[in-house]
């Protein structure tokens, strides 16, 4: 049974899209279809899929930068689908975050292969669905946080950052990495970091005054310290803190298809 894996489809071809969409339902898959990065952006915001096929050239953008964008975000394998043929294309596409590379057009059986072969990537994938660090848990589905047993509210962008600084483990970051990496766009201003940063810290900081879990290095950036969420857990709990823990969450047709 492939039910466990949820598919993105983001293709501005409306044709294209249902009829992928189609053929992915009838094999098992639970999907979700997008026509724009717009739209894509929005449905990541509530849901991360297991596998994300995107065509390079959409309404809004590029689906190269949707790969970039995506890469830090979560760990979806990605199927890019694409008319740019040339060997460079491809490179450029794989290079950019996509997994796998289908050139238009191309025939449902061959698509559905790859689907296939990529899906088994996804079950045996060590994907976390949450990362647990004692009073601090990150659901990764839900893009939710919880604090002491209590969600908090958080921003999509205090969370792609929070993702982001923790997805780092305990590397410190600077200021450009953190807005190439958790920004869904092009920023050149350094004061947005540390203005989410800020906000990040009375959310979700024990004492946000002195901070310990969301570090300031100097002359560099930030870095988050797991290391403090786990001893305050267990200080409070009077037990050893365990380490931070991860919880994993066809019908063939022969004529050639993506013109």
């Amino acid at each position: 049974m492939l039910t466990s894996i949820f598919v993105e489809i983001i293709e501005g071809n409306p044709h294209l899209r249902s009829l992928l969409g189609w053929h992915l339902q009838q094999a098992g898959y639970t999907v979700h279809q997008s026509a724009d990065l717009r739209q894509a952006r929005e449905y990541f915001k509530s849901r991360l899929p297991n596998l994300v096929i995107i065509d390079s050239e959409l309404p809004d953008g590029e689906g190269i930068e949707f790969c970039r964008w995506l890469q830090p975000q979560c760990q979806s394998l990605v199927l890019m689908l694409s008319a740019r043929n040339t060997e460079s294309d491809i490179v450029e596409g794989l290079k950019a975050g996509a997994d796998d590379y289908l050139t238009k057009p191309f025939g449902m059986q061959e698509f559905l292969a790859r689907v296939e072969a990529l899906s088994r990537r996804c079950r045996s994938a060590i994907a976390p669905a949450s990362l647990d660090y004692g009073f601090l848990k990150i659901d990764l589905i839900q893009r939710r946080v919880c604090v002491k047993e209590a969600y908090i509210d958080l921003t999509p962008q205090e969370f792609s950052l929070l993702y982001v600084l923790a997805q780092a483990s305990g590397s410190p970051l600077s200021r450009s990495e953190l807005l190439r990496r958790a920004w869904p766009d092009e920023i050149d201003n350094h004061r947005t970091v540390d203005t989410h940063v800020l906000s990040l810290r009375k959310k979700i900081e024990i004492d946000p005054r002195q901070p310990s879990l969301i570090q300031t290095v100097r002359n560099v950036g930030y870095r988050f310290n797991a290391d403090v969420s786990e001893r305050t857990h267990s200080h409070s709990a009077h037990a050893g803190a365990p380490p931070p823990r991860t919880n994993p969450s066809t019908q063939p047709v022969s004529r050639m298809i993506g013109h």
